[in-house]
């Protein structure tokens, strides 16, 4: 006789298997930590700190992990954005040290975890893993790079205060949908948001690249905020569009 897995149960399975991946992770994380914190001779917070922006994020993530549910296991598709949320708390641990070979650590784990983006959407779809928690975790996992690097490229003096808003604009979207309910709406799949975050993150890393100097970090990373303006201000209309009633020359006869 067969007995159902009851939902609880389920969770609970869930949950040990996220948990395990999570330990992996931070375990790999701080001999990382330490070992790049004596070689670039950073100062005793940084392994702290990286700990610390890794643990806030696991705490996020298990907040939504029902999400995930029916499925039973974190699986290879979570892990490996797991380890893009690694790289994004090593960079994360560089704010506040501030020298030279900075940016170049910052731009390799930029270009690194933008390479191994897109993994993790064809092992959820290769080992049909697929979920909305999945989906999420890999879209914050994106908007945390973004703000690390782009902290890391007014840090360094690459640019002025206003790169923080490549970072910022994903986090003032999600708060203005609490004031606007429209905003909240499921957006479509679209090429175009996937193409700004790959060009989003390019630029902030050309930026960090020591070779690139003022003026030309600037406007580099100018270029790749302009372009993420654009695909906010496209997702925007969109959401609009559809919330909206139709005007009475657009209703159908």
């Amino acid at each position: 006789m067969m007995i159902a897995v009851t939902a609880p149960a389920s969770h609970r399975r869930l949950r040990r298997s996220a948990l395990a991946s999570i330990g992996v992770a931070a375990a790999g994380l701080a001999v990382l930590a330490f070992a790049i914190g004596e070689r670039l001779a950073l100062s005793t917070l940084y392994v702290p700190k990286t700990l610390a922006v890794f643990g806030l994020g696991m705490a996020l993530l298990l907040a939504h992990l029902p999400a995930h549910r029916p499925l039973q296991r974190f699986g290879s598709a979570n892990q490996a954005t797991l380890a893009r949320a690694v790289l994004v708390a090593l960079a994360a641990g560089l704010v506040g040290e501030g020298h030279a070979p900075l940016g170049a650590f910052a731009a390799a784990v930029g270009l690194l975890s933008l390479a191994l983006d897109g993994v993790d959407g064809w092992l959820a779809r290769r080992n049909g893993l697929a979920s909305p928690f999945g989906a999420r975790f890999d879209m914050e996992t994106d908007a945390a790079l973004v703000m690390v690097l782009a902290t890391l490229t007014w840090q360094l003096h690459k640019a002025g205060a206003w790169v923080l808003l490549a970072g910022l604009l994903r986090y003032a979207f999600v708060a203005a949908g609490w004031a606007v309910p429209w905003l909240r709406r499921r957006l479509a799949p679209s090429r175009r948001r996937q193409t700004v975050c790959v060009v989003q993150i390019l630029a902030l890393a050309a930026a960090l690249v020591p070779a690139v100097a003022p003026p030309w970090s600037a406007i580099v990373a100018a270029a790749g905020l302009l372009a993420l303006c654009y695909s906010f201000a496209a997702d925007t209309r969109s959401l609009y569009r559809h919330a909206r009633p139709p005007l009475a020359h657009e209703r159908p006869i």
